[in-house]
């Protein structure tokens, strides 16, 4: 038993919800495109794969992992947003007004940052 319990955590990643919290946050992505070297991490912490938080010794291993299924598995279910918890109040009746006029606003702000990106591709 606890064998088959050391091996379950023993490849342990971050979860996805963890990783959309990485990504969005702009000081945190640089900190890890920078790649600054760490002595505890393999090679150094230099090959890096973000979408997985996973670290491998060579440049070949990261090219690899790349290409897996499990890596391309990984990126699709982060291009799904993670439910919040104003979404889960709204689900059981809790605050729903104010969820769908946050929701609604956001919608808006992208449609003008959309908006925005084609009036500087244009000029």
């Amino acid at each position: 038993m606890g064998s088959i319990r050391r091996s379950k955590t023993k490849r342990r990643t971050r979860d996805l919800d963890q990783i959309h919290g990485d990504l969005r946050n702009p000081r945190q992505l640089a900190q890890l495109k920078a790649m600054i070297p760490d002595e505890d991490k393999p090679a150094l912490g230099i090959h890096h794969c973000i979408e997985c938080s996973k670290y491998f010794e060579q440049e070949h291993n990261l090219r690899e992992h790349r290409r897996g299924k499990n890596h391309k598995r990984r990126v699709r279910m982060l291009k799904d947003e993670p439910y919040t918890q104003k979404e889960s109040d709204a689900a059981s009746g809790v605050g729903c007004a104010s969820f769908y006029e946050a929701r609604e606003l956001s919608k808006e702000q992208r449609r003008l940052d959309e908006e925005a990106r084609k009036m500087e591709i244009e000029a």
